[in-house]
């Protein structure tokens, strides 16, 4: 029989794509609730059920925004995850400034503490509940150890994280992070049962594939591959340099590369954010490639990628002209 965690993170709960909801915290932009809510109504619409927050999007705009559109579907029809690390506390020096600093265009009425402690750990989760407005967190993640302090995030967070799991709190744990060999120290140092790896495994670069894609396969660790454009910079078909990567500018090295993977996929009759979103999903131990939007028609557009069924002479040139591993 599976485990309750087996059952949350397998490929058909999670489904090939999910919604991440940074961009719904105002990540980097205002988005108003209505805009908000119609990106959601178009990833429900379009099969989307696995849906990714977190208190540190927009200081828990995003949990509040997906909590209120998901408190009318139900229940058991989706897959909720969102983290632990980050506490919000009140901001005792607010002065009607906004949160820009960290990406987001909200007030930084509150700030974020760094808390991996068992207590700070169960406060998260009561805290986003109560954001969310739902009775149960499916997967929680500790959110970027390796920003703060990875050796107490992996010595307390996770083994917290495992009470909770062990309780029936949350459904199943992991890590959520941008560094694939944080990453891969939890997984051999921790019980997850999956990694979101963002960033890090992506038709632009793959250092996950060197220790965290073979130790997440061997030790059945699903791995959820979020941001495949790499903030941005895989999203269209030629990259352009007003473009995000890794949420800031994008270095000339980094911007030459996309050009040309876009150049590549021109040849070959494949769009750059088709091949993009279709290349984490060919290795056996990713569950789901996790896209990030707030405007429904990109929604929609992305789910049209990932329909879409790129030829496996693509993915051997791109190999023959040293463009992916």
């Amino acid at each position: 029989m599976s485990t309750p965690s087996a059952e949350v993170t397998s490929a058909g709960r999670l489904g090939p794509v999910g919604l991440g909801t940074a961009p719904l915290g105002n990540l980097y932009r205002k988005v108003t609730d209505a805009a908000a809510h119609a990106a959601l109504e178009a990833a429900w619409a379009g099969g989307i059920r696995y849906y990714d927050t977190a208190p540190h999007y927009g200081l828990g705009l995003s949990e509040r925004r997906l909590g209120a559109f998901l408190r009318g579907r139900p229940r058991d029809e989706f897959v909720l995850s969102t983290k632990v690390g980050r506490v919000l506390e009140p901001n005792p020096a607010f002065a009607d400034g906004d949160d820009l600093a960290d990406g987001f265009a909200v007030p930084n009425d509150l700030v974020r503490r760094y808390d991996p402690s068992e207590s700070g750990v169960r406060r998260s989760i009561e805290d986003s509940l109560e954001r969310l407005g739902l009775d149960r967190i499916d997967i929680a993640y500790l959110h970027d150890p390796d920003v703060y302090d990875l050796d107490r995030g992996i010595a307390e967070g996770l083994p917290a994280l495992s009470r909770l799991r062990d309780e029936g709190v949350v459904g199943a744990i992991g890590i959520g992070t941008n560094d694939a060999d944080a990453a891969a120290r939890a997984v051999r140092e921790g019980d997850l049962d999956l990694v979101m790896i963002a960033g890090r495994y992506t038709l632009l670069e793959q250092p996950a594939l060197a220790d965290l894609l073979p130790l997440c396969e061997s030790r059945g660790v699903g791995v959820v591959a979020a941001a495949p454009y790499n903030s941005g910079l895989l999203a269209t078909d030629e990259p352009g340099e007003g473009a995000h990567y890794d949420y800031g500018e994008v270095p000339d090295d980094v911007l030459r590369r996309a050009r040309e993977l876009a150049a590549a996929c021109r040849r070959h009759g494949v769009s750059l954010p088709v091949a993009a979103i279709r290349y984490p999903l060919r290795h056996p131990a990713v569950r789901s490639v996790v896209v990030g939007s707030a405007r429904p028609e990109a929604v929609r557009e992305n789910l049209e990628r990932a329909r879409e069924t790129v030829p496996e002479q693509v993915w051997a040139s791109l190999r023959d002209e040293g463009l992916i591993p």
